[in-house]
């Protein structure tokens, strides 16, 4: 069994508490993100733990994004009525950010444009993106000594056996490279991967409507760059534009009436 795996059968340490009486997120019925599983790295040693998770990465248009929160020992639980991102409205989200910019010890969003995501693909671009971001943290708090990653595959850590050729977007590097621990759902269990993903939603939404401004026959003020029917009829219609990813199989051709 590895670290994470058992830390869902209890509460705090040292109660037992079942789960059908946990908190609920802002009186939704859905459960609480909570802290234990980044508790539970602490107590093995790691001295601060990042929460990070992506959004953007089936976008037809515009960059990939990650958000990264960090928290340590003294960390306490997080603002309520945070959850997954993909759970709460615009309005839900935008209403979070005041408290979740006070909530643990830094924060950063980094992004990959689809520029790099053509150059590398979207595995390498999100190692870009998430790299970026705790670069960004790094320089306020220190090395990150673990990171606590949504999904079922590691795309932060770099490949093993190296590039074969000269990467064709730079990598960046960190002080000390994190231990990466994969979570299935730690977006809607984990509290800093849960406000990690509402900070990297609400920034590439920001970026996205401002993408709007200029190129308003796509209708990104509302599908935010993915495969919406008023996009794909965009996209039928005036082709790609500049930020959208020419190296997918981009739905172009005459509009279907």
């Amino acid at each position: 069994m590895s670290l994470l795996e058992d830390v869902d059968l209890l509460d705090e340490p040292g109660t037992a508490t079942p789960r059908r009486t946990r908190a609920t997120s802002g009186g939704t019925g859905r459960r609480a993100p909570h802290l234990r599983h980044e508790r539970t790295l602490l107590r093995a040693g790691a001295r601060l733990v990042a929460g990070m998770d992506e959004v953007g990465r089936g976008s037809l248009a515009g960059p990939v994004s990650v958000g990264v929160v960090v928290v340590d020992a003294r960390t306490r639980a997080c603002p309520q009525g945070v959850a997954d991102s993909k759970l709460l409205t615009a309005a839900q989200r935008t209403a979070l950010l005041p408290a979740l910019g006070r909530w643990g010890l830094a924060h950063a969003v980094g992004h990959a444009s689809a520029a790099e995501i053509d150059a590398v693909g979207i595995i390498a671009a999100l190692r870009l993106a998430g790299t970026r971001a705790l670069q960004v943290v790094e320089r306020e708090v220190g090395p990150v000594d673990a990171v606590l990653l949504d999904g079922s595959h590691d795309w932060l850590t770099p490949p093993a056996q190296g590039e074969l050729f000269a990467p064709a977007v730079p990598e960046p590097t960190l002080t000390v490279a994190p231990q990466v621990h994969l979570r299935v759902k730690a977006d809607m269990t984990c509290a800093s991967v849960a406000a990690a993903s509402v900070l990297a939603k609400c920034e590439r939404d920001a970026i996205m409507v401002a993408w709007a401004g200029e190129h308003p026959a796509y209708g990104w003020e509302s599908n935010k760059g993915y495969a919406s029917s008023d996009h794909v009829a965009a996209l039928r219609e005036h082709g790609p534009s500049p930020v959208h990813r020419r190296s997918w199989r981009l739905p172009l051709g005459d509009v279907i009436g």
